[in-house]
C-alpha cells in the first residue's frame, strides 16, 4: 500500500482503467472536484496516497480506496482500487446523498462490491 507522502515523479505511472459508468459520471462532477479526485488518482498511478483518499471500510484491507470531496455543501466519492494488476481500477463514483455523515449508502457498497468481483474474475 501506497503511502500518505507525495510520490515520487520518477516512478512510472499505473495505468487506469474506468468500470462502467465512473468515467462518465466523474465527468459529470463540478470542476473543482473532478481535479481533485484526477490529482487523488494520479497520487494512486504513482504509487502514494492523496489526504483525499482513505481505505474504503468493509473491504478487508486497504486497497479499496475512496476519495472524498466535499464542494458546494455537497459529497462526492470515487472508489478505486490497486488490488489488481499493478493497475489502478476505478470501480464507482458517485454524489454522496445519504444524511448518515460518513457512511457510504448501502447500494452503493454492493455496486463496488459487485465491480470489484467482477473485474477480479476478468482479470484472473
Amino acid at each position: 500500500m501506497g503511502t500518505r507522502a507525495k510520490p515520487e515523479r520518477t516512478r512510472s505511472l499505473k495505468p487506469v482503467y474506468w468500470v462502467a459508468d465512473s468515467r462518465r459520471v466523474l465527468q459529470s462532477f463540478p470542476e473543482e472536484v473532478k481535479d481533485e479526485i484526477g490529482t487523488a488518482l494520479l497520487w494512486a498511478q504513482m504509487g502514494g496516497l492523496h489526504p483525499a483518499a482513505k481505505p474504503l471500510r468493509g473491504f478487508g484491507d486497504a486497497q479499496v480506496i475512496e476519495i472524498v470531496d466535499d464542494y458546494d455543501r455537497d459529497t462526492y466519492r470515487a472508489v478505486y482500487t490497486v488490488r489488481i494488476a499493478n493497475a489502478v481500477y476505478v470501480l464507482h463514483a458517485f454524489q454522496k446523498k445519504s444524511k448518515h455523515r460518513g457512511e457510504t449508502p448501502k447500494h452503493d457498497i454492493e455496486l463496488i462490491r459487485q465491480r470489484l468481483k467482477r473485474i477480479t474474475q476478468e482479470i484472473t
